[in-house]
């Protein structure tokens, strides 16, 4: 017999960067590409923890935006947590801010283009 809770998921919880221990580069790096600018703004357009990564419309494949999500992790931009079978999603927004000030506002102004 098992202590697993039926529904529960069976892969192992994400792994996160604090910003304190990003590099620049990583940062600048993770913010380059545009389907992860997408996925930076629909998490800033929305409350923490309000979206699955099934929520996001981007024009990659499952496991493409499973990488970009790991990129993202990587740069200490998002946070996730399992919930059953979802992976809940947060813009560690105070915290990146902390780390490299006024970035992810330049980031997220309508102007850039991608």
């Amino acid at each position: 017999m098992t202590d697993q809770v039926e529904g529960a998921s069976h892969r192992p919880p994400p792994v996160h960067t604090h910003p304190d221990d990003v590099p620049l580069l990583t940062a600048l790096s993770a913010l380059a590409d545009p389907v992860r600018i997408q996925l930076i703004r629909d998490l800033a357009s929305r409350p923490d923890w309000a979206l699955s990564c099934s929520n996001f419309d981007v024009p990659v494949g499952r496991a493409a935006k499973s990488h970009h999500f790991s990129v993202l992790r990587d740069a200490g931009l998002v946070e996730q947590r399992d919930q059953g079978a979802k992976r809940l999603n947060r813009l560690r927004r105070e915290e990146f801010d902390a780390r490299f000030p006024g970035l992810l506002d330049l980031t997220l102004r309508p102007d850039v283009t991608e």
